[in-house]
């Protein structure tokens, strides 16, 4: 699987006579195993049908801010959170122009606005137009604020002219777009991950558990892989399929995920403790299913399962930097400062679990990483695009303490 496996990306179009090659970048993406959400501005519909985008992508396209019936969930906000990726192609120099504005007239520009994941934008006009210093201009503030620019090409335009503005062509947009989840942030590093739930034994059909899916903690792979680490994932019980290129270790008890991680974790670079590991477990599992007993109760001992966490921090090679989580339903951030000093962790990645934004399960996330000195707001987004945006910070860490220390 490729570098755009599974991630959401919704391309924009807007309205050139480039737009046509838009539903050959869908189907690009798609192949790629990306997947794909069309905005199509109303000049696009002048040059291709949402018909054309919705049969190639699967999905249905959009095209209007004030929809009556996505507006009813403030469909524009969600589609924006949606995404894992941004991009507009073709980018006319009247969007570019808006866009550098930071204009919201139209669902496209409010979109752009709204999401908190990475914008790419592949210019496409006239060679003339491109060259005017007022579209340089607005290029210009567009890469201040981070968007990436992909193109344009030069050669015979439709009008006639010769020059740049050509809108590249499709399969080299895509393989721009893969490259923005390939950062390289995290080569030669060796990272371990828990993830997921564990699952305690009453007898042999009931158990102890919880709601986690295990998808932040696989994302979190997922990034640290992308960023060129080598991942050792210890995984829970979940309905996920493994990342590429990363080492899956499957457990189901906490006590099994300890052993894993004992194991696993000495001397990495980085370990992420993203599983929600049960802090019990019955003291003992019956060989045969427990009978109901008709108007009586049944007690069940439980004792403490060990502290993973907390037995990694301790390791005489503990690894050289360590993440937790705490998942809360109140003062979110005094408890995670607090577990991150108790457990002696370097950051704590704390997350409201009582939002139904941020639940367990959820797509997306909202979190806070809580460092000794520092904490970070990570707004609501898909869960890969807060896995990025840890790996970076972490990335970072890890760089300037490497700077420090020589």
């Amino acid at each position: 699987m490729g570098l755009l496996h599974q991630r959401h990306i919704i391309v924009a179009i807007s309205g050139g006579i480039a737009a046509y090659k838009g539903a050959e970048l869908v189907r690009l993406l798609k192949k790629q195993g990306a997947v794909v959400r069309v905005i199509l501005s109303r000049g696009a519909k002048e040059f291709i049908t949402p018909l054309t985008l919705q049969a190639l992508s699967g999905e249905p396209t959009h095209s209007e801010l004030l929809d009556e019936t996505a507006e009813a969930g403030m469909g524009h906000i969600e589609l924006a959170r949606w995404a894992d990726l941004v991009v507009i192609a073709p980018g006319t120099a009247d969007v570019i122009a808006r866009l550098a504005q930071g204009r919201a007239d139209d669902l496209l520009t409010t979109v752009a606005l709204a999401t908190p994941a990475p914008v790419a934008v592949a210019p496409a006009m006239n060679q003339q137009m491109w060259a005017h210093e007022a579209t340089q201009s607005n290029l210009e503030q567009l890469v201040g604020r981070g968007i990436q620019i992909i193109g344009p090409d030069a050669g015979e335009q439709a009008c006639g002219d010769v020059g740049p503005g050509r809108l590249l062509e499709p399969d080299a947009i895509a393989n721009a777009l893969s490259e923005q989840f390939e950062s390289r942030l995290l080569d030669g590093k060796r990272v371990v991950i828990t993830a997921g739930p564990t699952v305690e034994a009453i007898d042999p059909v009931r158990y102890l558990s919880n709601h986690s899916s295990g998808k932040m903690g696989y994302a979190l792979a997922r990034a640290c892989a992308d960023a060129g680490a080598a991942v050792t994932l210890i995984t829970g019980p979940v309905s996920l399929a493994p990342p590429s290129r990363v080492t899956v270790v499957p457990v189901t008890s906490a006590i099994e995920m300890h052993d894993a991680t004992v194991h696993c974790a000495p001397n990495a670079d980085i370990f992420i403790g993203a599983a929600a590991v049960s802090d019990y477990r019955p003291e003992s599992a019956a060989p045969e299913k427990l009978k109901k007993a008709e108007g009586q109760d049944r007690v069940i001992t439980l004792v403490q399962n060990p502290d993973i966490i907390a037995t990694v921090a301790k390791l005489s090679q503990r690894p050289t930097l360590m993440i937790g989580f705490a998942a809360e339903t109140n003062d979110v951030i005094a408890h995670a400062r607090e577990k991150r000093a108790k457990k002696g962790l370097d950051y704590i990645v704390a997350n409201d679990v009582s939002d139904p934004d941020t639940t367990f399960g959820s797509d997306q996330n909202a979190v806070h990483l809580i460092g000794e000195d520092e904490a970070h707001y990570l707004p609501l987004a898909t869960k890969q695009v807060i896995a990025e945006r840890i790996v970076s910070l972490v990335a970072h860490h890890l760089a300037a303490t490497s700077q420090t220390s020589s």
